[in-house]
């Protein structure tokens, strides 16, 4: 572990500093923004093709940054690994969970509400009502054939590392509408435990796997192509 843990720190200072300035942006019309991402004036069919790259993190922090950048799921893992020891630790990981818990609650009353999901929703990444173009399993952009089966990922698991296209939805467990502190802090937990995939205690960023769009960003022109590996790490079935 902590020979894979060094050479994830020199893999994640490498990629952080190529995304510089690729960090949350939540402005809706700057380069980056909400709204760099999306369909061309001359595209008409099919899913929108990207102007900026998007990451999700597991508690649902948006993280953008300019085609042919290092993709900003390194903005994140920096952000959340405190000690930088290339290493998430449960502590770590529930820390960054909280911080933005904090955000996300607008009027500090210990919960998200739905006027603060659908903010979340409409303003931060609107990107998660687009038309999906890929999936976990490899799926194709495109329309599906009839009667096919669409395991594509939806929402917000077209982004993330871990398939679920709700993370603040995703947290209610008692479906009030509501999501408290103790629900955050279970589905944190949850989601820890998901991506620690050999429960050694600690997430290493060379293990994560390429996130859906990670791997069409890399299609694109411009698109990095060794980004669409994710951390680096060995491939294996995405958590669910």
């Amino acid at each position: 572990m902590r020979v894979k843990a060094g050479i994830a720190v020199v893999a994640l200072a490498l990629l952080v500093a190529g995304c510089a300035g690729g960090g949350p942006d939540r402005g809706r019309d700057g380069p980056g923004g909400p709204r760099s991402f999306g369909a061309d004036d001359e595209q008409e069919d099919g899913p929108p093709r990207p102007r900026a790259q998007l990451f999700i993190s597991p508690a649902g922090q948006p993280f953008r940054a300019p085609l042919g950048a290092p993709y900003p799921v390194a903005a994140w893992f920096a952000q959340a690994d405190r000690d930088h020891d290339g290493r998430l630790t449960r502590e770590e990981f529930r820390a960054d969970a909280e911080t933005w818990f904090k955000t996300l609650d607008a009027n500090s009353d210990g919960q998200i509400s739905m006027p603060e999901v659908t903010r979340w929703e409409n303003e931060l990444v609107p990107e998660i009502t687009q038309p999906t173009f890929g999936g976990f399993g490899g799926g194709q952009p495109g329309p599906l054939s009839r009667n096919v089966l669409d395991t594509r990922a939806q929402g917000a698991a077209t982004y993330s590392v871990i398939n679920e296209p709700h993370p603040i939805r995703g947290a209610d467990a008692d479906v009030s509408m509501g999501v408290s502190k103790p629900e955050w802090r279970a589905a944190t937990d949850r989601r820890f435990d998901l991506l620690d995939v050999d429960g050694a205690g600690a997430i290493v960023f060379t293990e994560l796997h390429a996130t859906p769009a990670q791997r069409l960003y890399a299609r694109e022109p411009g698109g990095k192509g060794q980004d669409a590996k994710g951390g680096g790490g060995p491939k294996r079935p995405p958590p669910r």
